[in-house]
């Protein structure tokens, strides 16, 4: 998976939100025209040193480009589930509660492409658990189901207005396709790479 560094307030470094970048960003302070020349203390400037474009920040929150900062889809997942993780990061700022539903339909959709029904998620997910699933990514894919299924119907959560929680549920989601499809065709590709006099060998061992 790629590295990605998430703008934050004074980092020297990070993702930039308008090219995507991972960039060194020099922080500026807002300089207004009132009598002469002033600034305010509240507002600074990251400025974006490889597509020179700036974001802005007040009190600590960046609040231009209106972007939520959030890691892209891992490229293994198919173009459908790329597309509503796309869509849940695009409504992440103004409907965390929405992001959180499309996010779980992401991790339903995942378990269609490893061969599941997709019909219940639980369901899935158990099944999963039989095949061997390490506990580690069956509670990442629980949280995003309960998570989701709270978002859309009452529960013990509220995430209504909850963006921290909710931006949580996109590196869960890209750390679920990383285990369960990034890793084993990473490792598929290289055993295919082996001699085939010992791959027989291995085979042969195995048998035994």
């Amino acid at each position: 998976m790629i590295p990605f560094e998430p703008p934050a307030f004074q980092k020297t470094a990070f993702n930039c939100p308008h090219c995507g970048a991972f960039a060194q960003q020099t922080w500026h302070d807002f300089t207004y025209i009132g009598r002469g020349f002033q600034s305010s203390p509240a507002v600074k400037l990251a400025f974006c040193k490889h597509c020179h474009r700036y974001s802005i920040w007040c009190e600590g929150k960046m609040v231009f480009p209106d972007t939520p900062g959030i890691q892209p889809p891992n490229p293994d997942l198919s173009q459908e589930i790329q597309d509503d993780y796309m869509e849940a990061s695009s409504i992440l700022n103004k409907s965390p509660r929405g992001a959180a539903a499309l996010l779980r339909l992401c991790i339903q959709q995942l378990c269609q492409q490893l061969g599941k029904p997709g019909k219940n998620l639980n369901s899935d997910i158990a099944a999963l658990v039989k095949e061997g699933l390490p506990p580690t990514t069956q509670k990442a894919l629980d949280i995003v189901r309960v998570i989701g299924n709270n978002a859309v119907h009452p529960g013990e959560m509220d995430i209504k207005d909850d963006k921290e929680t909710a931006g949580k549920l996109f590196k869960l989601v890209n750390l679920i396709a990383q285990v369960m499809i990034t890793q084993p065709k990473g490792i598929a590709q290289l055993y295919k790479a082996l001699p085939k006099a010992q791959k027989k060998t291995i085979e042969d061992r195995d048998k035994t």
